[in-house]
């Protein structure tokens, strides 16, 4: 109407073309769930929609343990801006960041970030008893997933999250008791991190959870921590199965260490 000024000149064949298109448009909806369940993918539009932090799942965890929720944002953040930096997927590290920790939930006041008052859950249960209280997490993590039917490879990042690492500080609890204990007791299963995206989250979970104990921070002092948290995980095999190479490690530990200077709020140290 725009281009011929009346409807009798109207091009009859393009405003059908016009009218198939539109429908064509809104019944592409649930196609593209049918061909995300089908295949195995997730589209930038359901990431878009898991990642508002309004969404039940999400609410649900801000609410039974609001320390939890705090320390995925943080992580989210860093996440994403680590995969920018290294050109991976940022919007799909960000959603399973806030997702990694849901099965906390569960027992949110034996993990330190929701322990509000001084009272500490775990002085009245064995290292052991402990230590498969946190690896549950994992576990519990990927069955509340499945139940709130989130993408596999959302749930992805609960598995991997922590690799093969070892809850070391009750491992080292045992073994002051008992030398004879099993370091597997005190592993998580696995797997270890399988792409760019899951290994991130696992070095910025790990850096972002650990940096709560960092007393008078410094440039030199973040600088060596974040070092030290991602060269152990090095050592251990952990990103041996992700496709991130050397380079893009660096790269994310360049990130991390800006970030958390960022949070820390450190100035510039001038001389005396």
């Amino acid at each position: 109407m725009i281009q011929e000024g009346n409807v009798q000149d109207l091009d009859a064949e393009m405003f059908l073309t016009f009218i198939l298109g539109g429908l064509a448009t809104l019944f592409v909806q649930p196609l593209i769930y049918i061909y995300e369940k089908l295949f195995g993918l997730v589209s930038d539009m359901s990431l878009l929609e898991l990642s508002d932090t309004n969404s039940k799942l999400l609410k649900e965890l801000a609410e039974k343990a609001p320390g939890t929720f705090h320390h995925s944002l943080n992580v989210a953040n860093l996440a994403e801006a680590s995969a920018n930096e290294i050109g991976a997927n940022a919007m799909l590290v960000r959603v399973g960041a806030l997702y990694h920790d849901v099965g906390k939930m569960e027992n949110p006041t034996y993990f330190s970030e929701n322990q509000a008052s001084a009272v500490n859950s775990h002085d009245e249960l064995s290292p052991t008893e402990s230590a498969e209280i946190i690896i549950d997490h994992v576990i519990r993590g990927i069955e509340i997933a499945r139940k709130n039917n989130l993408p596999d490879r959302v749930i992805d990042f609960i598995r991997t999250h922590h690799g093969t690492s070892t809850v070391y500080f009750f491992y080292m609890k045992e073994k002051q008791k008992n030398e004879d204990v099993l370091v597997s007791d005190f592993r998580y299963p696995g797997p270890i991190p399988f792409s760019r995206e899951t290994a991130i989250l696992m070095m910025c979970d790990s850096v972002e959870a650990a940096s709560k104990s960092l007393k008078e921070p410094t440039t030199a002092k973040i600088d060596t921590f974040v070092e030290k948290i991602i060269n152990k995980q090095m050592e251990e095999g952990q990103f041996l199965n992700s496709d991130i190479t050397f380079k893009e490690i660096q790269l994310v530990k360049k990130i991390l260490k800006q970030k958390l200077k960022n949070i820390f709020h450190l100035r510039v140290e001038y001389p005396e």
